[in-house]
């Protein structure tokens, strides 16, 4: 008898790990981000879409594009850029550490503007490119054209303006143009900098939360914020060995794009 009742235990234990373990391989993640997309860099496919082709504002999104616009004209690096009245936001009347005056390299307001979302620095940033700013955004919109983004398009270099909209689909090519980029990758998942503006020393932290989690490898990322694109991010990472590109835009909780980030993280790590 009690062969038996071993001889049925194991079938039961079988058969439940077995069903236990399909049932978790067919489980679809919960997200409350409007839109989102889980890229295998690796495999080359989409593992996760929601409103991939839905078109919203993007925030500071948006100055992953300024990057690549800035980078691939070449400037001299060390050119320094002077905050003018006209970098200030008036749009949405939002402030600056960067006050009218100071002054940095073109290299290092490249390098807030990525890494701490520094307005005033992208802003600089596209006036001092040849013509002038709308030349600067006109540029953004050709290279948008260029990587197939087709239903993207760019009215100011911050993400300021809800005008500047995209779709997860069309922000997954960005990224993949943009982690291209050595700078890029640096400057955007970079910690901590100390700046000298001719006015004294700012420290500067990352927007990303997530950078000093060590349970994290992120080679590239952006986060962005407005009360139209709500809480957005983008990011190059590496789980379980294997390269991912997470796409999540609209969350409305304060923390709620850090949630979906560590909701597909988790489904990753136990998907078979």
């Amino acid at each position: 008898m009690k062969y038996f009742l071993a001889a049925v235990t194991s079938l039961f234990f079988i058969f439940y790990t077995s069903d236990s373990c399909a049932r978790r391989a067919e489980y679809t993640p919960k997200t409350q981000s409007r839109a989102v997309l889980v890229y295998d860099v690796d495999a080359g496919k989409t593992l996760y879409a929601k409103n991939i082709h839905s078109v919203y504002p993007i925030a500071s999104i948006t100055k992953l594009m300024m990057a690549v616009i800035t980078l691939d004209a070449r400037l001299p690096a060390k050119r320094i850029i002077t905050v003018k009245p006209a970098d200030r936001d008036l749009l949405k009347k939002t402030g600056s550490r960067l006050t009218v005056g100071s002054k940095l390299t073109r290299t290092t307001m490249l390098h807030i503007a990525l890494m701490s979302s520094e307005n005033r620095a992208a802003a600089a940033l596209s006036r001092y490119y040849p013509h002038g700013r709308q030349a600067f955004i006109r540029h953004m919109n050709l290279k948008a054209k260029k990587y197939r983004m087709l239903r993207t398009h760019f009215t100011d270099p911050t993400g300021l303006s809800p005008a500047s909209v995209s779709t997860a689909h069309d922000l997954l090519l960005l990224v993949k143009h943009a982690s291209q980029y050595p700078v890029i990758r640096r400057y955007s998942t970079d910690k901590k900098l100390r700046v000298f503006t001719g006015k004294g020393s700012l420290i500067y932290k990352s927007s990303n939360g997530l950078i000093n989690n060590r349970q994290w490898k992120i080679a590239l990322q952006k986060t962005g914020f407005t009360n139209e694109a709500g809480h957005c991010m983008v990011l190059k990472t590496t789980i379980k060995h294997r390269k991912y590109i997470f796409i999540i835009l609209g969350a409305r909780n304060h923390y709620g794009h850090y949630a979906d980030a560590i909701t597909l993280k988790n489904w990753l790590l136990h998907k078979r």
